[in-house]
């Protein structure tokens, strides 16, 4: 419909320019315009007759409109436009061949449709004005001779990186255009900046076919799960799945957890609005220490059409060693013995701890001799003595006690070091113990008052909040509706033993749990917060340990909570020595980008460090790597390698700075092949759009794509000509001159001034 009142397609609108060929100048137009304008309006007023109010306007206002109409055609309206000439240019046309393509759907395949279009005229068209090459793609690109060659079994779809390759080899050539063929269903994360900026360079145009149905009637996909890339022994993991479903709308599902053939975790979820994105936090034990390998997965559904990706594997590193803590307890009380109690059966977890018996005098409790040394003169005051843990908890104890150099180190140690800090309620703790006002008062996640007396022994009762609710420091329980029971429970959560004012939250902490007074005000009790590279968290107590006394022989409640807060202090403090990589699951490729971080033992950076990588493969691969220093960030090294073969890899990196040896970390990761190609099975016609958009093409749904051989022909790239189209003779011209001479006649008819 549009070409036929406008006499070009579309695309002459879009690509072209729009230029007066007549030989006087526009001014005059405009000029001229005027003057009918004032000469009719003249006339209508003067011979108005029997025409009042608004009616002589009107009839102006369409005489008008009319004669610019008719001056504006004498200027010879016209597109100037750039076209392609004929079998002097190259078009590439690139058919997606990989396994999603061969997907069924209504009684054929999507690569089928291709064929189909192809062979429909669409190629005889093109090679009727082009040269035409006929390439083939999934992980690269492949030059073919005719569609036969396509088999749709490719493992990936790189979209970004084919097109790449076809300017490349294209270079030399008067390309034209790009005709890609697809689903869009491309698995490198999509095309990037770097690749639409140098189609752009190259002033190519991109125009895209799609093909396949924009959504299944019947799936459940899940698209992501986030979780941690290391962990403590024993510890308990939250790891966020993000998931969407077509056509089960209000049903119910369940997410499982399993390490091989054990089941680790379930749980019930309820499958809400189609096609939005939702997530769900599961919660699992982590395990014995070494690499391990968890499958989350959605159990299938009925008449579910695609249950290949219901699946995702994730990596998580165990750590074997012991994360090492300092706790300092500025009195002799219950809690001090109960906490040491509490980690004492935690295998993952060790406590070296201090308490002050008298004003200036501490009892030391090392977990060994070298803490013994470190603790010997009371609280450290050096960086290597108090860095060499991985968390800190300060009890019941006034600022003054601590030097202005041990609170700087304080605070470099959650700044600096990354480690965890646990602030506990006390007589002379927090706003009672002069820390409202003080340089660490950003330390803690709350406004501490500045008042006095803010600390009470009465009971108080610990309040679940929303946050508290999916964190793994409050899980008592794995089943999230039974763990919000127990702590609503009075008789299996009992009475804390005192608790302090501590003030709001801070913006962008957590609070995760609260507490209710016996006058029922609430206010914090547990909050939390990252601070700078490490993280820091107040507990508004001193006694927690009524929960263990009031409950039965054998309860691990406390217990529980205690491993469960200090594993998530610590569980992100980083080494001397890390080693990451942005993407630890290769999908059907192999290259690999390591970073590692190298610190001293003041955790400062170290820039003249030799990093050594050592891999190890599946079938016996074995490989050693050297990395370098990256200038403008110091004591980061960088590399890259490739890993050939699917499977499981271990990366032990080691650093040493001379003959010495500063640390060594260990790096899991794995490579996936033809896995990628299970998920996002459905046509992406955003990315297709998009790709067309921002190239200067078109997107093309599969039963337009006659069209395009047309179209294509109107671009800068390649070989061209100029040319210019009239527009006085479209249709749609002499359909808007009728219709404003109709209007006023059947105006004048109906007001009868006929």
């Amino acid at each position: 419909m549009f070409e036929f009142l406008f006499k070009y397609p579309t695309a002459v609108f879009s690509r072209g320019q729009f230029v007066l060929l007549a030989p006087w100048p526009v001014w005059l137009l405009a000029v001229a315009v005027v003057v009918a304008s004032v000469g009719l309006a003249w006339h209508v007023f003067r011979h108005r007759g029997l025409l009042s109010g608004v009616r002589p306007v009107l009839v102006w206002m369409l005489e008008t409109a009319l004669v610019a109409l008719v001056l504006f055609l004498l200027w010879h309206p016209a597109i100037s436009i750039a076209t392609l000439r004929p079998q002097q240019n190259v078009v590439a046309v690139m058919i997606d061949d990989s396994r999603s393509m061969s997907a069924p759907e209504n009684g054929s395949t999507r690569l089928a449709e291709v064929k189909k279009v192809l062979a429909g005229g669409l190629l005889g068209d093109l090679e009727k004005r082009f040269q035409v090459r006929l390439y083939r793609f999934g992980g690269n690109l492949e030059r073919i001779q005719n569609p036969d060659q396509l088999s749709g079994a490719e493992p990936s779809t790189r979209i970004g990186a084919s097109l790449e390759q076809a300017l490349a080899e294209a270079s030399t050539l008067p390309l034209g255009a790009i005709v890609l063929l697809s689903d869009g269903s491309d698995n490198s994360g999509g095309i990037g900046f770097d690749t639409i900026a140098q189609i752009r360079r190259s002033r190519v145009p991109v125009h895209t076919i799609g093909f396949g149905r924009e959504k299944l009637s019947h799936d459940v996909e899940i698209s992501d799960v986030a979780v941690p890339a290391r962990a403590l022994a024993d510890s308990r993991l939250s790891a966020t799945v993000t998931y969407k479903q077509f056509g089960y709308t209000r049903d119910k599902a369940r997410l499982v957890v399993r390490k091989g053939d054990r089941l680790l975790a379930s749980r019930e979820i309820n499958l809400k609005s189609e096609g939005v994105p939702q997530t769900e936090r599961v919660v699992f034990n982590a395990g014995l220490a070494g690499p391990q390998t968890f499958q989350f997965s959605i159990e299938p559904l009925p008449g579910e059409e695609n249950l290949r990706n219901n699946q995702l594997i994730r990596l998580v590193n165990v750590i074997p060693s012991k994360a090492r803590i300092l706790y300092f307890e500025g009195e002799p009380r219950w809690e001090y013995k109960f906490i040491r109690r509490a980690v004492e059966d935690d295998r993952s977890l060790q406590m070296s701890s201090m308490v002050r018996t008298t004003q200036n005098k501490n009892l030391s409790q090392p977990v060994d001799d070298e803490d013994r040394k470190r603790l010997e003169d009371g609280f450290p005051s050096k960086a290597e003595d108090l860095f060499s843990f991985d968390g800190l908890i300060l009890g019941n104890s006034e600022l003054g006690y601590f030097t202005p150099q041990q609170q700087a180190l304080i605070r470099d140690f959650a700044d600096r070091r990354g480690g965890g800090i646990l602030f506990l309620g006390g007589r002379a703790a927090l706003g009672d113990g002069g820390w409202a006002h003080s340089s660490l008062a950003d330390l803690v996640p709350v406004r501490i008052p500045d008042a006095k007396d803010t600390f009470h022994r009465d009971p108080a009762y610990a309040v679940l909040t929303p946050e508290g609710r999916e964190s793994v420091i409050c899980r008592l329980d794995d089943d999230p509706d039974r763990n919000t029971d127990h702590w609503k429970n009075p008789k299996r959560m009992p009475p804390l033993a005192d608790y302090q004012q501590v003030g709001d939250p801070k913006p962008g902490a957590l609070m995760l749990l609260e507490l209710k007074t016996p006058t029922n005000h609430v206010q914090p009790l547990l909050v939390t917060q990252n601070y700078g590279r490490g993280r820091t968290a107040v507990f508004a107590t001193g006694g927690s340990w009524r929960w263990q006394m009031l409950l039965p022989l054998g309860d691990k409640t406390h217990d529980m909570f205690w491993q469960q807060l200090l594993r998530w202090l610590v569980a992100e403090t980083p080494g001397q020595v890390m080693v990451s990589t942005p993407r630890p699951i290769l999908e059907d490729e192999g290259r690999l980008p390591l970073r590692v971080e190298v610190r001293d033992k003041g955790f400062r950076p170290v820039t003249n460090a030799t990093i050594e990588v050592h891999i190890a493969g599946p079938g016996g691969a074995a490989a050693t790597l050297a990395l370098t220093p990256q200038a403008m960030d110091p004591g980061v090294y960088t590399g890259e390698w490739s890993a050939d073969k699917a499977g499981s890899y271990m990366a032990e990196v080691v650093a040493r700075q001379g003959s010495q040896e500063v640390g060594r970390d260990i790096l899991v990761f794995r490579r996936e092949d033809g896995v990628a190609e299970n998920f996002r099975v459905t046509q992406n016609r955003e990315l297709l759009e998009k790709l067309a958009d921002q190239t200067g093409g078109h997107y093309y749904p599969a039963n337009r794509a006659s069209r395009l051989a047309e179209d294509i022909s109107y671009s800068e790239a390649g070989i061209t000509t100029r040319e210019t189209k009239d527009l006085w003779d479209m249709p749609v011209v002499f359909l808007v001159a009728l219709l404003l001479r109709a209007s006023e006649w059947l105006m004048r008819r109906k007001w009868g001034v006929v």
